[in-house]
């Protein structure tokens, strides 16, 4: 199933209050593990979270109950291993009464810059977010592609990619999914087009194996998968890709790519067509179980 070019979208929308800007493609996540530290402030501030939650006598479990983060999150910020998001700095500031430590520590970080300004905007709402919702008619959403799907996409890129970039965008992309675990609270719901699976992108053993990472990952209880199948004669996603996220303060925003461009939409009418839809395709798409189902007969076919 195609999809339009998004700008036809966006002039359908209306959109008023949303950030859109051109620039090269690229999908790479500021904070994941392995996070560059240039200055040694990452180190540093890494020091500062550690010292306060002692000093409050908790562990990083108890830490992470406490301001809604997983302990596996809190411990790969303390070890430097990636960095903080806003709200986290935010969160253990009010809760351990940090007298500005903390958010002194964190004025120092300097992110690498490793993310499309177009796409900027949205990785930094995504690793705090309650619920997030993927349509995607193109392709496996970048949160759910395994190494060798997501190295595929950025082989074929055109114009090509020097190696090096392609190692970036496919290490940023998988960083990128580890708040599927890390956001073990948060809800994420994913419809997939059955023509993406059919498509045999990267070929039968690449496909093979992505069909088994989805299926492993259909298994964490907050996360749900749909097919939309290839006979369902009433669809509401025509209009192309859908992601819709709620940050912790319950506000909504939408998101649409397009070939070249990155649209992040804060109009709450705006939003609200696009939760109408969503919610008008999960109801048009297969159920959890028959969606799997379907998966494991398509990749018997490979």
């Amino acid at each position: 199933m195609g999809c339009p070019e998004h700008g036809a979208e966006v002039r359908e929308l209306g959109v008023s209050e949303v950030e859109r800007v051109n620039d090269a493609d690229c999908e790479t996540d500021e904070g994941g593990e392995g996070a560059e530290d240039p200055n040694g402030a990452l180190r540093s501030f890494a020091a500062v979270l550690k010292a306060f939650r002692k000093r409050a006598r908790l562990t990083q479990e108890g830490l992470g109950e406490l301001i809604g983060y997983s302990a596996q999150y809190i411990a790969s910020v303390e070890q430097a291993r990636r960095y903080p998001s806003e709200r986290l700095v935010e969160l253990v500031e009010e809760q351990l009464d940090c007298f500005g430590a903390v958010k002194g520590a964190a004025q120092y970080l300097t992110r690498p810059r490793r993310v499309a300004s177009w796409f900027r905007k949205w990785a930094l709402l995504e690793p705090t977010a309650l619920s997030l919702y993927t349509y995607e008619c193109r392709m496996v959403p970048g949160l759910l592609q395994t190494e060798g799907y997501a190295r595929n996409t950025f082989a074929e890129r055109v114009p090509p990619l020097r190696d090096e970039e392609v190692e970036a965008q496919v290490s940023g992309r998988l960083d990128r999914q580890r708040i599927l675990r890390d956001l073990c609270n948060s809800s994420f719901s994913f419809v997939v087009e059955q023509s993406v699976f059919d498509r045999h992108f990267g070929g039968p053993d690449v496909m093979r194996e992505q069909i088994d990472h989805i299926l492993e990952v259909a298994r964490l209880r907050n996360l749900t998968m749909q097919i939309m199948p290839r006979e369902q004669t009433d669809h509401a996603g025509l209009a192309g890709p859908i992601c819709l996220l709620e940050t912790p303060d319950h506000q909504w925003f939408g998101y649409s790519e397009g070939q070249r461009t990155g649209v992040l939409i804060s109009d709450p009418k705006e939003v609200s067509v696009l939760q109408q839809r969503y919610a008008k395709l999960r109801s048009q798409a297969l159920n959890p179980a028959d969606s799997l189902g379907l998966l494991e007969r398509t990749r018997g076919t490979l």
